[in-house]
C-alpha cells in the first residue's frame, strides 16, 4: 500500500498534518522531500502591500491619530 501524507518535522518526530489509517506500531518507510521556506519578506514590502491610506502626515503626528489626540496645525 502507497499512501502519501504530509507531516511536520518537530525536532523529534513527524506529524501527520491530517488523521492516517495505519494501525499502531505498523512499520513504514518514509521518503523526505523537503518543502523550501517562503521566500522572507522585508518589513517595507510588507508595509508596502498592505496599501494603506492615510493623512500626509502620519509619521509626525502618529501619536495624534492613533490616541485620537489633536494634531498641530
Amino acid at each position: 500500500m502507497t499512501t502519501t501524507i504530509d507531516a511536520v518535522f518537530d525536532g523529534h518526530v513527524f506529524l501527520p498534518t491530517q488523521p492516517i489509517n495505519v494501525p499502531p506500531n505498523t512499520r513504514v518507510q518514509l521518503s523526505i522531500i523537503a518543502e523550501a521556506p517562503p521566500a522572507a519578506r522585508s518589513f517595507l514590502d510588507v508595509a508596502e502591500a498592505l496599501a494603506l491610506e492615510g493623512p500626509a502626515d502620519w509619521s509626525l503626528h502618529l501619536d495624534a491619530y492613533v490616541y485620537g489626540g489633536k494634531v498641530p496645525q
